[in-house]
Order: C-alpha cells, then structure tokens, then sequence
C-alpha cells in the first residue's frame, strides 16, 4: 500500500498515527537525539530544550509503544533509566533526520516561496 492509496478521512489508521507519532515535534527531536547516543531523560530534556517534562514523558512512552524507542531501567540507587533506539526505531529516525536534513538545506527555497506568497497575496484585489 502507498501514501496515496491511505483515506484521508481515516484518522484512526494505524499507519497515520505512526506517521503522526514520528513527524510530532518532539518525536522528530527525541528520533533524531537518540541516533548519535542514548540518553538519560535529564540530558535528553537539556538536548532537545524547551520540552516540559510531561511532553517528553508522552513522546517516550508513545515511541516506546510504537516500538521505536528501549527504555532501561537499572535496578540502582539513585534510579537510572536510559533511552536508545531500536532496530526500527533507527531506521525511522534515519529517515526523519533526511528530512530534518533536506529542511536545512532547502529552507532559503521555503523562504523565497513564502515571500513571493506573501507579497502576491498584499497585492491581491480584495473581494468586498
């Protein structure tokens, strides 16, 4: 099955929420941290920036879910928990740092398009 052949109508398709799940804003971020190391949630928060603690909970339990994402707990005092990809969660980030990547590269392109949108649409005649 394609993207095309997908019914737009069906968000509860499990291969949509996936999708939406991978392209959050967060699940790109905590994807694309995890494929150079793993990390503690403490570092992981401090790396991404600006993600509450309750946001990056969710995002982990949902990639986790999802079978993206290992979390281990080790059995020490003070508690440690780590977070790494797995096998299907590196192939995932991989491919949504290609895109992170290709946004970097292409964002002066976004840019240009974005103004000549804008300044094409201020020089619209207005509907009364």
């Amino acid at each position: 099955m394609t993207v095309s052949t997908w019914r737009v109508d069906d968000t509860m398709c499990p291969r949509r929420l996936v999708l939406e799940h991978l392209t959050s804003r967060w699940g790109v971020l905590v994807l694309i941290h995890l494929l150079d190391r793993s990390y503690r949630f403490s570092e992981l928060r401090r790396a991404i920036g600006r993600v509450s603690e309750k946001m990056l909970t969710q995002t982990l339990q949902t990639l986790e879910r999802d079978g993206l994402v290992h979390r281990d707990a080790k059995p020490v005092i003070p508690p440690r928990v780590d977070y790494s990809l797995t096998d299907l969660g590196r192939e995932a980030a991989e491919q949504v740092r290609a895109l992170a990547d290709w946004t970097h590269r292409r964002m002066s392109d976004v840019e240009k398009a974005r103004q000549a949108y804008d300044e094409a649409r201020d020089h619209r005649p207005r509907a009364n």
